[in-house]
């Protein structure tokens, strides 16, 4: 842990950040090992650029404390709400931050901590240290890899289970209230990557489409978007499947993504930019005639979190390295007819993209899985 804290230290120099402060989260999480929830009570770790750790929490969290591997004071306070002030400005006393300024995660530190955290500060304000902090996990070592691996294995595996079951006339919702239960049963962290996307029909051509009442039929596309939790790292994955004779152009368009799919694959390795991997990708759908039904980035980082850096979009002139794990998922997107997307988990090396998923990517049949 002290290893990721001093990797902290020397992006802050670079970044000339002064102090960072963090909610519960996986970036808290990387660091120390510790997990809290956002909720009511206020939770934050704070960070100087000299290495310096304070966090502030509730007192009847401090028995997480008891066992991490690194120097964190901790500052408590009681369920009286009137007691948090003193807590935050003892902390920030003991760092000396005085009128420092603290970068903050965007996307997730809420008012209710910069309010506390903006009392204690004066003059100063708050930083967006997004730039800074995307390089923290962006790159995986090999145990942070494994256990991504075995986040895909789990939830092919739970697929495959409910699969099985599927039936005629089933909803949405009732598939995917099933693959979450074969997710837990495979080995699965109860806090899923997300909630899984099941959409038949129609449903498919919306590429984050809710569960909902619709009924599986005769001729449906089905498309599951969904993925597995492993000691804190996740698996996100995108398969389609037909439920009898579908449209001649669904499974067109199925073997367009795969070949899309594929490529994106084949373009990536460390030394590139993560643009190229969305333009190989890109290029195939477009030299096919659906360019403008690929209505979206072709991947996204993934880890502790299902959508963090880097980001795979055609412009971006990010160089991958080694060790660097995103998604390939491009996709087509008819809308009143369906769509289908094919999405992989993947690892840069220096020669290549290493596939972590391996459950087929054709279009297959449904009827190919049911009571196996």
């Amino acid at each position: 842990m002290q290893e990721r804290i001093n990797k902290l230290i020397k992006l802050m120099a670079e970044f000339t950040m002064p102090g960072i402060a963090l909610n519960p989260g996986p970036t808290l999480n990387y660091l120390t090992g510790l997990n809290f929830h956002l909720m009511e009570r206020p939770t934050v770790l704070l960070i100087t650029a000299g290495g310096q750790t304070a966090l502030v929490l509730p007192a009847l969290e401090t028995g997480k404390l008891a066992d991490i591997p690194i120097k964190i004071e901790a500052f408590t306070y009681s369920d009286d709400p009137e007691t948090r002030p003193e807590a935050f400005f003892r902390a920030a006393d003991y760092l000396g931050l005085g009128s420092t300024d603290l970068g903050v995660e965007a996307t997730r530190m809420r008012y209710l901590e910069m309010m506390y955290l903006g009392d204690v500060l004066g003059e100063a304000g708050f930083l967006d240290a997004s730039a800074c902090l995307a390089g923290l996990r962006m790159t995986k070592d090999e145990t942070e890899i494994k256990k991504m691996h075995q986040a895909a294995i789990i939830a092919q595996d739970a697929l495959l289970e409910t699969l099985k079951g599927i039936k005629a006339g089933m909803t949405e919702k009732e598939v995917a209230n099933q693959l979450i239960i074969q997710l837990l049963r495979a080995g699965s962290g109860p806090e899923l990557s997300f909630s899984p996307i099941v959409a038949f029909g129609e449903n498919s051509a919306n590429p984050h489409s809710t569960p909902s009442d619709r009924r599986l039929k005769e001729g449906d596309l089905l498309l599951v978007d969904w993925g597995a939790s492993y000691e804190g790292y996740l698996s996100d994955i995108t398969r389609a499947f037909t439920f009898g004779e579908v449209d001649p152009e669904l499974l067109k368009i199925g073997e367009i993504v795969l070949r899309a799919n594929q490529a994106g694959r084949a373009a990536g390795r460390a030394g590139i930019e993560a643009g190229s991997v969305d333009r190989a990708s890109r290029a195939v759908i477009e030299e096919a005639g659906y360019g403008e039904a690929f209505t979206h980035r072709t991947g996204h980082g993934l880890g502790m979190e299902a959508h963090e850096e880097p980001y795979i979009f055609e412009n971006n002139a990010l160089v991958l390295e080694p060790g660097m794990t995103f998604t390939v998922e491009p996709g087509i997107y008819l809308a009143g007819k369906g769509g289908v997307r094919i999405e992989d988990n993947v690892v840069v090396t220096e020669t290549g993209l290493e596939t972590l998923t391996d459950l087929p990517r054709q279009v297959l049949p449904l009827e190919s899985f049911m009571g196996l």
